[in-house]
């Protein structure tokens, strides 16, 4: 039984529920679902709003729809003076490609974050957290070859033990906080083993640049993730080391790939790799500062899970779940944009 949704306008929640509601509504918005194809654009920004305020107050789209019906008030709050059906909803976000759909919560994150990109090197923290599925245990079990034609599958976490669902990755920007890049994979995969496709993505979107600092947890540790870090996408990958962990060891392996000699700009790579390499190893001798960094995307993931609903979601196909997901990072995002990009502001906001 969910709480009704009486709008409180001096109410902070509410207050700061209105904030997003009105990027949602801006000019530039409508131009981003617009560009995407996402079309009609009214019906898309409507379908949105629904859906974002379900996500903060931890409903179901079909109570926020119900209440609107009864409440003009929330009509009138929401920007949405006509009352919608739920199938409406449903409808637009299961017609939307999903490749499609994340590109538009993309470009509407970086049109309300404007302040970013101020070009130089930059710094990145990378992680990871179990998305676990709403499944009914009493109604019904799965095992491992149920699951074999099944999108989701079976995962671990030690903070979530066993469970069904998938592994999300984010990446997020440092210090200002900006969800920059989301991956979802089913079940949970290795951090490790993700490493390199999740690179690989970051370079052809053009996210990280010559020069970036890129932070990861131990869980992708390895010397040859060090290695591709600096020789194939050129950035320093401050990945956090494990107790073998050998500086002499790693040194061995940084050696000048063959690739590179006989080109014109050898020396300008030597030069480069020499750099990145210093960079990475002082680092490394210093972890502690970046310790503290890299806890931030920990916050924002307890925001997403414990006051937007990424906990359990009740989605079953890769589909659906990623479209849920991007919803929530997008409403995450507009509250870290908005002022709640702090350690201090994301844990009262995870508690709220």
């Amino acid at each position: 039984m969910h709480s009704p949704l009486i709008v409180e306008p001096q109410d902070p929640k509410w207050l700061l529920l209105q904030k997003v509601l009105a990027v949602v509504s801006t000019r530039r918005t409508k131009q981003e679902l617009s560009k995407k194809g996402i079309t009609p654009v009214a019906s898309a920004e409507q379908a949105i709003k629904i859906a974002l305020v379900a996500m903060f107050f931890s409903v179901d789209i079909a109570f926020v729809v119900q209440e609107m019906r009864t409440r003009k008030k929330l009509r009138r709050f929401i920007g949405i003076p006509d009352i919608v059906s739920v199938d409406t909803i449903y409808r637009f976000f299961s017609k939307c490609d999903e490749a499609q759909f994340v590109s538009v919560i993309s470009g509407i994150l970086n049109s309300c974050c404007t302040h970013r990109r101020k070009r130089g090197n930059m710094t990145f923290l990378i992680d990871a957290t179990a998305i676990t599925l709403d499944l009914n245990w009493f109604r019904r079990t799965f095992s491992k070859k149920q699951l074999e034609k099944r999108e989701f599958k079976w995962g671990y976490s030690p903070s979530h033990g066993h469970y069904i669902g998938y592994k999300l990755t984010l990446v997020i920007e440092y210090p200002s906080l900006h969800p920059v890049c989301i991956l979802l994979h089913p079940g949970s995969p290795h951090d490790s083993v993700l490493y390199e496709e999740v690179m690989t993505d970051l370079k052809r979107r053009r996210i990280i640049r010559i020069g970036d600092l890129v932070v990861f947890d131990k869980g992708y540790y390895s010397y040859g993730n060090y290695v591709n870090g600096i020789f194939k996408f050129n950035v320093v990958p401050l990945i956090f080391s494990k107790k073998n962990f050998s500086v002499k060891k790693l040194m061995n392996h940084l050696n000048y790939p063959i690739w590179i000699f006989g080109r014109s700009d050898t020396k300008l790579l030597m030069v480069r790799f020499r750099s990145l390499a210093s960079r990475l190893i002082n680092h490394l001798r210093s972890i502690p500062p970046f310790m503290e960094k890299r806890s931030l995307i920990e916050d924002v993931f307890k925001t997403a899970k414990n006051a937007f609903s990424l906990r359990k979601i009740h989605r079953y196909t890769s589909r659906s779940v990623a479209k849920t997901v991007c919803l929530n990072v997008l409403l995450l995002g507009l509250v870290i944009s908005l002022g709640f990009d702090k350690k201090v502001d994301l844990q009262r906001l995870s508690e709220w």
